[in-house]
């Protein structure tokens, strides 16, 4: 029998079960008591069911019933039919509690390089193993606008976004910025094991930066405590991607400021100075989302959050 046929007589799922259970125990007392019924009325049942079809479906003994070549054909296409729609009913429930479904996390260039970024996204992924997760790389610009179109369901980024209807922003980190040089520039002596850099000592130094258009939380702070520290940045270059700043610096074509956690990649040819810490300089890290989400990317902005505020602990 067909899943057409199902529909076409628009039988009651309880007439299947009642029908798998007699098949399977043999006898419609034994399946009565299973079902937790009385025998009559399920006598009653099969036989309206039995009419319904047009067939019959079992053949009575005197201790028990068969199927009919006509029960036999039912009865596999039952149990599929049962077991879709309890797989059904089980896949909408993990659904609701967040338990299955879609992630899409997007993230700016230079989020992934902080070890809370990919942690996080290990720590949802061992919790929540039937959940989808997806990883998308864009500026800033370009999240907000896939969390507003609801394409992403949360974005980690640098810079600052004004919370609009729907939208929320959630500080996470504030990361410290370090000087980028080449490594044999005169200031890259003794790297990060040296004193502080003023910044104030890259004043005349050609300044390689992470296009504004893609990062202007980053690029907006570096030129403001650069006027802090007392001079105004001559520009070199915009690179599309921080980690293509880098490559520029290695390559003589300035130096940079970058977050600390990239200092990490340990690129040939660069050497990090840390700053001092006047004038303040950081490169905050946020999580965007949308102020309504589904059950999974809520679970998602919830253990990000958590962890947060146990690490700022």
């Amino acid at each position: 029998m067909t899943l057409f046929i199902y529909y076409k007589y628009a039988m009651e799922l309880r007439h299947l079960r009642y029908f798998v259970a007699v098949a399977e125990e043999g006898h419609i007392t034994r399946a009565a008591e299973r079902l937790g019924m009385q025998q009559p009325p399920l006598s009653q049942q099969i036989r309206a069911l039995e009419g319904e079809l047009g067939v019959q479906l079992f053949r009575r003994k005197p201790r028990g019933v068969e199927l009919t070549d006509a029960g036999t054909s039912l009865l596999a296409d039952a149990r599929a039919v049962l077991t879709g729609v309890e797989g059904a009913v089980a896949r909408a429930r993990r659904t609701a509690r967040g338990e299955q479904g879609a992630v899409v996390v997007g993230f700016t260039s230079s989020a992934p390089f902080h070890p809370f970024v990919p942690a996080t996204i290990r720590a949802f992924r061992e919790r929540y193993p039937d959940v989808s997760l997806a990883l998308e790389e864009a500026g800033t610009g370009d999240l907000v606008d896939g969390l507003r179109s609801e394409r992403i369901d949360a974005a980690f980024i640098r810079s600052p976004v004004a919370e609009a209807e729907g939208l929320a922003v959630h500080a996470l980190f504030d990361e410290k910025m370090i000087a980028a040089l080449p490594a044999g520039h005169a200031l890259a002596a003794g790297g990060v094991e040296a004193a502080p850099l003023p910044l104030a000592a890259l004043a005349a130094e050609p300044l390689v930066l992470y296009r504004r258009r893609s990062g202007p939380g980053l690029f907006d702070a570096i030129i403001a405590a650069c006027q802090r520290a007392g001079f105004s940045p001559a520009i070199a270059q915009e690179a599309p991607r921080i980690v293509s700043t880098l490559n520029l610096v290695a390559a003589g074509f300035g130096v940079s400021l970058v977050p600390e956690s990239l200092g990490g990649l340990g690129m040939a040819g660069i050497a990090y100075r840390r700053l001092q810490p006047r004038p303040r300089m950081v490169a905050p890290l946020k999580l965007a989302t949308r102020r309504t989400s589904h059950s999974a990317a809520a679970h998602f902005v919830r253990l990000v959050r958590e962890t947060a505020r146990g690490e700022a602990v």
